[in-house]
């Protein structure tokens, strides 16, 4: 996997069509991804995520944090949740992100992965409240986890390992034409978590 990572180009476009997908491999030197890591377990005010699935509200394994430069609304799956202001940590993380992406981020929705056995389902990023195909940046730290995206209409898949304090950016018309998840696997026992840095419309 190290080899994969090093021979990507943050420039080069990991989808084949309808969408653009830059993976920048790890950003943040090993010692300085633990140490945001560890930060971010113990200072983010975490919840169990509740999602709409079969006509019911089920509440996840999987716990979130919502973080802004202002209190911003943010309904997905019939839940709303109101953004805290940005921690130091994840201040600097948004500063390094727009840096290395030459984009602007307004919020940021954190999940917490406690093992390899929760994961996300096939999804778009496309809610109403978020800039229209704006970029969505995405931070992980913590456990490497494969991520796959899915054509809407072709069903063709783009699969990718992210490794600890890597970035990757979804951008252009990403959302409208591609699903993307998190697959679980019972392989990995540790925790990881992610970090997507996105616009809302103000």
């Amino acid at each position: 996997m190290d080899l994969f990572t090093n021979q990507m180009d943050p420039n080069q476009n990991i989808l084949p069509k309808d969408g653009t997908v830059n993976y920048f491999g790890p950003i943040v030197e090993l010692e300085k991804a633990d140490f945001y890591f560890d930060r971010l377990l113990n200072t983010i005010s975490w919840e169990h995520d509740e999602v709409q699935m079969f006509g019911k509200q089920i509440t996840t394994k999987r716990k979130v944090g919502w973080y802004g430069e202002e209190p911003f609304e943010y309904t997905y799956s019939n839940t709303t949740k109101k953004a805290l202001f940005w921690t130091p940590e994840l201040m600097e993380l948004k500063n390094l992100t727009e840096s290395r992406t030459n984009e602007t981020y307004n919020s940021c929705l954190l999940n917490l992965y406690h093992s390899g056995e929760e994961g996300m389902g096939w999804h778009t990023d496309d809610e109403k409240e978020l800039k229209p195909n704006g970029a969505i940046a995405s931070l992980s730290f913590g456990a490497e986890r494969k991520f796959v995206f899915k054509h809407k209409t072709t069903k063709e898949m783009v699969e990718l390992w992210l490794d600890h304090g890597s970035l990757l950016v979804m951008k252009g018309e990403t959302q409208t034409h591609w699903l993307h998840r998190l697959p679980p696997t019972k392989k990995i026992g540790a925790p990881r978590i992610n970090l997507t840095f996105r616009t809302i419309k103000s």
